[in-house]
């Protein structure tokens, strides 16, 4: 698949990045008139279909609500129609990000300092891809974890995703 196949997936990519980028901005405004956070926002092919999703968050006694999600979908839904630059067929989503939250921002593993995190990384180290523990540090590039060996620190770079832990 070469060249060709590169250049097709890199157009694609960057007009997801577009996507994702002109999203998020309407939202960010969007977001101090309604007071919720923007957490994330993602275009993504899944079974054929392409997804815009955002996920939003609330500082509010049991975070965004239902009805939270309703209003802001209506008003990005109303202003992707009027902007009307995503060329695909997709279905809109907006939804709070979960108990087990993604950290992927800066902001994100600022906020969730101290809290208990399950990690993956790409390529494993002694043998071991999956670690968990206290989210212990952050400075921009590196991040520490407590876990029961000792203190672990990471790249963002060779971490395949990271998110708070759900213990039932």
């Amino acid at each position: 698949m070469g060249p060709l196949f590169y250049a097709y997936e890199r157009i694609e990519m960057s007009k997801s990045e577009t996507y994702v980028k002109r999203t998020e901005e309407f939202l960010e405004k969007l977001s101090s008139a309604l007071q919720f956070e923007v957490v994330d926002v993602e275009f993504v092919k899944e079974a054929g279909e392409y997804y815009l999703r955002a996920y939003c968050d609330m500082d509010k006694e049991g975070g965004i609500g239902i009805d939270d999600c309703v209003e802001i979908s209506r008003h990005l839904s109303d202003w992707l129609d009027e902007k009307d630059f995503i060329e695909e067929g997709y279905i809109l989503e907006v939804s709070s990000p979960g108990l087990g939250r993604a950290l992927k921002k800066d902001k994100d593993f600022i906020r969730e300092l101290g809290k208990e995190v399950e990690l993956k990384l790409y390529k494993a180290r002694e043998g071991v891809k999956d670690f968990e523990g206290i989210l212990k540090a952050f400075d921009g590039e590196n991040i520490t974890v407590e876990t029961e060996d000792g203190d672990e620190v990471f790249t963002k770079k060779e971490i395949a995703n990271i998110r708070l832990k759900i213990d039932f």
